[in-house]
């Protein structure tokens, strides 16, 4: 990244009166400030110039208290989920103070941090304080500082680069092919993996990232996906039979431009199931047609990894028949037998003609549609065995039902 360099000088002249004639100032350490730097201040500064970076704007006062308001995407009404993701620079180890305000919807996502950008740790209660004001949280953080940059996010930062390098380890087993849908609107590729029996009949579709901000999603669909490419013999049976296309990143755009809810054309993705009016959906929207004109291929099932706060499956009630029939009741009903422990949540409902993918799968093709919601701050190691589980729960029920 190009830095220019902020001299903040040893031998700087000294202000009447504020040291003894004679007396040496102690030396300072340089500061390098990011070229893109969002707001600068004495020995500190701020950039978002990473992918999912963003902030509305930011100021560091003369007691290098620094001030970040979190604005969303498009105005109001907008769902919220405020991202807000930043890198702290400072000359040397310190304590920085960081007031988080938002023009909407208030605080939601408890801080992380990272130096790298890949390994992520929660800030500790004692350095977060969350309060409101107007009606409206805020909260107040303080982090130290060893001088390197610093990464300080709503939640870990999963960007394009992330999701090519699982790809590409992916493929090594040989059980996965990778290719491109197509582009997103402002021309990032929107990559697919097939999974299985090219030639199978029975036809499954797994989505994830449609909302930027919904990173838990993605921390789940990684080891499901990865379950289903075992060389255990469940997973070798289920790859024989049936054929899985995964699109892990259909929002590329709106999760390197840090957005809270829509893409680049201010649209929601999981409101244009019907409507089809952006590229990225329109893609969806072939790859289903594709396998609906296919007279030897029927769609079985369709999963949409999303996050909110709370674990839960929106699905299609067992009262409107599908076809597998019964196929979420029972595929739950399996999953909460292996997660001794843990409650599984279901919120079934259905609205004809609703725009979002788990009602377009049900209106179109009779099949299930299940939106498959992890909770913002889920314990991660949890995530990693819900995600692993639920795959094990989908591949039996699935291979229970007669081929087609």
């Amino acid at each position: 990244m190009p830095l220019r360099n902020a001299a903040i000088l040893a031998s700087a002249l000294c202000v009447a009166g504020c040291t003894s004639m004679g007396a040496e100032m102690p030396e300072r350490p340089l500061l390098d400030i990011p070229a893109e730097a969002r707001c600068v201040g004495q020995s500190l500064a701020i950039d978002t110039n990473f992918p999912a970076g963003a902030l509305s704007s930011c100021t560091i006062g003369d007691d290098g208290q620094i001030a970040i308001t979190i604005a969303p995407e498009n105005a109001p009404p907008i769902n919220c989920s405020p991202w807000y993701a930043f890198r702290v620079h400072t000359a040397e180890a310190t304590d920085v103070s960081i007031r988080l305000s938002y023009t909407e919807c208030g605080h939601r996502y408890w801080p992380k941090v990272s130096t790298d950008g890949v390994n992520w740790e929660y800030l500790d209660p004692d350095q977060v304080a969350v309060r409101e004001f107007a009606g409206m949280d805020f909260a107040d953080l303080t982090i130290a500082t060893t001088g390197e940059p610093l990464f300080v996010s709503a939640q870990e930062i999963i960007a394009p680069a992330t999701y090519d390098g699982w790809m590409d380890g992916l493929l090594t087993g040989g059980n996965a092919g990778r290719y491109l849908l197509g582009p997103s609107a402002e021309g990032r590729p929107i990559e697919a993996l097939s999974i299985g029996n090219a030639d199978a009949r029975e036809q499954i579709v797994l989505i994830g990232r449609q909302h930027p901000p919904e990173v838990t999603g993605a921390l789940v669909m990684f080891p499901f996906v990865e379950t289903l490419l075992g060389n255990d013999p469940l997973a070798v049976q289920f790859r024989a039979r049936f054929h899985v296309t995964a699109v892990p990143l259909l929002n590329p755009d709106g999760v390197v431009r840090g957005y809270w809810r829509h893409n680049t054309g201010g649209v929601d993705l999981n409101r244009d199931w019907g409507p089809f009016s952006q590229p990225e959906t329109r893609l969806m929207r072939d790859v289903l047609n594709a396998i609906g004109a296919d007279p030897w291929q029927d769609l079985r099932l369709i999963l949409d990894f999303h996050s909110t706060n709370r674990d839960v499956f929106y699905t299609i009630p067992d009262e409107l028949p599908t076809d597998p029939e019964l196929f979420t009741r029972n595929w739950l009903a399996r999953y909460q037998d292996r997660m001794a422990g843990y409650d599984v949540n279901r919120d079934a409902r259905h609205t004809v003609g609703r725009p979002i993918s788990k009602a377009y799968a049900f209106d179109t093709y009779g099949v299930p549609g299940v939106t498959f919601e992890i909770g913002d701050e889920t314990d991660r190691a949890l995530i990693r065995r819900i995600g692993r589980e639920s795959a094990i729960a989908m591949m039996e029920t699935l291979l229970a039902y007669p081929p087609e």
